[in-house]
């Protein structure tokens, strides 16, 4: 069985994320969404149970994909549930040249993994976790950012309180 890990901070999982998955699901026997402890970004809005829930609530047509979490190293994670691949959206050449040294390093720590990388869709090219956060905190339309399962959750969580100005 050809296993593939598809890592991110999914915060939240976006369309962009999802079709990721998508053609990840069309390519493996079975595709794990990874959400993955990233010391650099320690201001998730959503705790790892709601990231997991909010996936959970997405993949529901997928029957070879199902989400996970992690706090460890990818590299052991791999090891553990012997995935073949990793699979990383690119959007831009921003993301190739960091997701280049990542998959180098996970090369080392797991020979037997190999990163795929799959380019983002024309219209998921500016879409990011960080943008639909401050879109809906700013008190912005989000839904055709995220699937509709997940936008009002999303809006209810970043929405400022109307009436009131933050200064």
């Amino acid at each position: 069985m050809r296993i593939a890990v598809c890592p991110g901070s999914f915060d939240p999982i976006t369309n962009g994320h999802l079709d990721i998955i998508n053609r990840a699901s069309q390519l493996f026997d079975k595709v794990i969404v990874l959400v993955s402890y990233n010391p650099n970004k320690q201001s998730a809005r959503f705790s790892v149970k709601e990231r997991i829930e909010m996936i959970n609530s997405v993949i529901t047509g997928f029957d070879n994909v199902v989400a996970d979490c992690n706090e460890g190293l990818l590299a052991d994670y791999l090891e553990r549930t012997k995935a073949c691949a990793i699979v990383k959206g690119l959007r831009a050449v921003t993301d190739f040249e960091y997701e280049f040294q990542m998959a180098l390093a996970n090369r080392q720590l797991c020979p037997s993994a190999e990163t795929v990388f799959l380019t983002t869709s024309p219209k998921n090219m500016y879409l990011s976790s960080s943008m639909v956060r401050e879109i809906a905190s700013l008190g912005g339309d989000i839904s055709d950012f995220v699937p509709p399962q997940i936008c009002s959750a999303i809006i209810k969580r970043l929405s400022p309180e109307k009436g009131t100005i933050k200064i």
